[in-house]
């Protein structure tokens, strides 16, 4: 009998394949007294297992393949953090001292402790990160028991492995290219887990937050994952099992058109051309953004120069990346968000155990632009360096969370000093655009006065959405709250867009709404001619573009901007892509004719 369960999306597409049961962890832990002769070589074994991982957590980082996510790396310095942090570098050692018991279990003990502070943490956010430092005591734990590759598959499964995990961590999916995997499932996470970007960004179908799939799946069971709708199909019969296998051609088919489009023009039916640029974190990144035909780098996001350090990054450290990354891209424009640190970037060097100020709500509290302001040294060492590297090309420059006018006076006050500290000491340096980041229903609200004071700004959907409805899409129990498409969203979105074109201000938008292709004639028609996304998304929402019309989108748009019923939203952003969808396949068979 076939079962259907329904988890959160993370890759789309869909994978047919037999079930690979990853069953690892703490489950059968041994507990064991220790002799007092014992504690001093339990104490060694389990630092030995601490150096083990360290060691392959850095190897891992050094040798991510050139096709991996951009977001990887990234991830796998936040294991290498949270490894150095004493609550499991150290803790665990104390235990086994205190108690005299071995290293597995005193792991336990200490994981079971952190596993229940993170519990008790409001922000859902950073309560999900619980799932990095679980999985940072399980390659410890496999190290202690000898374990030093549990994901290693062997060459005889069939081409179409699909993986079943209580979690799958970063380092796991460095292997995912190299093996036969073609889909994944987990039990844990939610839509902003790491499992969930990096789903998305190694563009393989996969389910995640399926709670009890494990449980249910069989090994070398056929299953079905269906990435695009959020469900797992367990044991299907021949009639889904044939009609899947029709969508996954198809889905193929569509994969290979798409990567036809690298050098086309996203230039719309009606001769309206649409930029499309990449979200990147690296140097590294820019072979990806090439491979995806992108016109530049619309968010680089510096903050993670800062994370996995005991020491704040140089002015030439710096200096050395922004420019490096000027010069790959060939006259391609770069922007530059300024470290947009606090709530779940903390690095090591601010503050009691990487917390900022010990805020209970991080989120409202000292981050983005507040915490630079708040650091001035740090704010200015960061605009020295991006203004050294716009000699060398196009840069922009963009400060993150802005809420009101004041923060933007404050913000070129310094950016001015910055400048008359290079003049100063005689070193050469180009003129950035200045540009900042719209995120809260305060800056969305006023923008045609922070527009008087920048030349361009960029919408970051992804926190605008969730200040706005008040609501944390990584919080299962509110998560149908999460609603790009509510009226309320929809209409500041709109007024952003509006307002910018107005002033004539270039205005992007770099959350997830700018790669879904779901929005992607929405935002057309409101206006929207700057797209920023993770490179994977880009050639589809490029085809969606090039077989649009703008002008029959705009005639639809106040059916959409009038509604004031977000269960009606949907419905109505669903006909008017029918509406164009429609509109382009008659005129293909007009054409045809």
């Amino acid at each position: 009998m076939s079962i259907v369960l329904h988890g959160v999306s993370a890759g789309k597409g869909v994978a047919i394949g037999r079930a690979r049961l990853i069953v690892r962890g703490f489950d059968e832990v041994p507990q064991r007294n220790l002799a007092a002769e014992e504690v001093a070589v339990e104490t060694e074994r389990f630092e030995a297992a601490i150096k083990a991982t360290r060691r392959q957590l850095e190897q891992l980082r050094n040798s991510i393949p050139e096709n991996a996510p951009t977001e990887l790396g990234a991830f796998i310095s936040l294991h290498l953090m949270l490894l150095t942090d004493v609550t499991l570098s150290r803790e665990p050692v104390d235990i086994i001292e205190d108690q005299r018991i071995n290293a597995e279990w005193a792991l336990k003990i200490q994981t079971e402790r952190l596993s229940e502070q993170f519990d008790a943490i409001d922000d859902e956010y950073l309560r999900e990160r619980k799932q990095d430092m679980l999985q940072v005591a399980e390659r410890i734990h496999n190290n202690l028991i000898g374990l030093s590759n549990p994901f290693k598959i062997s060459s005889d499964l069939l081409n179409d492995t699909i993986i079943i995990a209580h979690d799958l961590s970063p380092a796991d999916t460095v292997h995912f290219r190299d093996q036969q995997i073609t889909g994944f499932v987990t039990d844990a996470g939610g839509p902003t887990s790491h499992t969930a970007i990096l789903g998305r960004s190694l563009d393989i179908p996969s389910v995640i937050g399926l709670r009890q799939a494990r449980h249910l799946i069989s090994e070398d069971e056929w299953v079905i994952v269906d990435g695009s709708n959020g469900v797992l199909i367990i044991n299907p019969d021949d009639i889904v099992l044939a009609e899947y296998r029709r969508k996954l051609r198809e889905f193929r088919t569509k994969k290979r058109e798409l990567n036809k489009l690298k050098d086309t023009a996203a230039t719309t039916q009606d001769g309206i051309n649409i930029e499309l640029l990449a979200n990147i974190e690296s140097a590294e990144d820019i072979k990806t953004l090439n491979k995806a035909g992108a016109d530049g780098v619309g968010l680089f996001r510096s903050e993670y120069l800062y994370l996995n350090r005991d020491s704040l990054p140089s002015e030439d450290e710096q200096f050395a990346v922004y420019s490096e990354i000027v010069k790959k891209l060939k006259g391609k424009p770069l922007t530059i968000r300024t470290a947009d640190l606090g709530v779940d970037k903390n690095p090591r060097w601010f503050g009691q155990n990487g917390s900022i100020n010990g805020c209970t709500n991080p989120a409202l509290g000292l981050t983005g632009i507040r915490l630079s302001l708040a650091e001035p040294v740090m704010f200015r060492t960061q605009m020295r360096a991006i203004l050294r590297a716009a000699q060398f090309g196009p840069v922009n420059m963009m400060w993150p969370m802005i809420t009101s006018v004041e923060e933007l006076k404050q913000c070129r006050i310094h950016f001015e000093t910055a400048q008359r500290q290079l003049t100063e000491r005689n070193e050469p340096f180009g003129l950035p655009k200045i540009g900042c980041m719209i995120e809260i229903p305060s800056a969305a609200l006023t923008v045609s006065v922070l527009l008087k004071l920048t030349d361009f700004i960029s919408i970051g959907t992804n926190d605008l959405i969730q200040y706005t409805l008040s609501v944390d899409r990584g919080d299962d129990a509110v998560s149908y709250l999460y609603q790009p498409a509510h009226p309320a969203v929809l209409n500041l979105l709109f007024h952003i867009i509006r307002t910018a074109n107005r002033m004539g201000k270039p205005v992007s938008i770099c959350g997830e709404m700018a790669g879904d292709t779901h929005y992607t004639r929405l935002l057309l028609a409101m206006g929207l001619r700057r797209f920023s996304m993770n490179p994977a998304n880009l050639l589809a929402v490029k085809d969606v573009i090039i077989h649009s019309h703008i002008n029959q989108l705009e005639d639809e748009l106040p059916k959409v901007i009038r509604n004031d019923d977000p269960e009606k939203s949907e419905r109505l952003l669903k006909q008017l892509n029918e509406i164009a969808h429609h509109t382009d396949t008659t005129l293909k068979s007009m054409l045809a004719d």
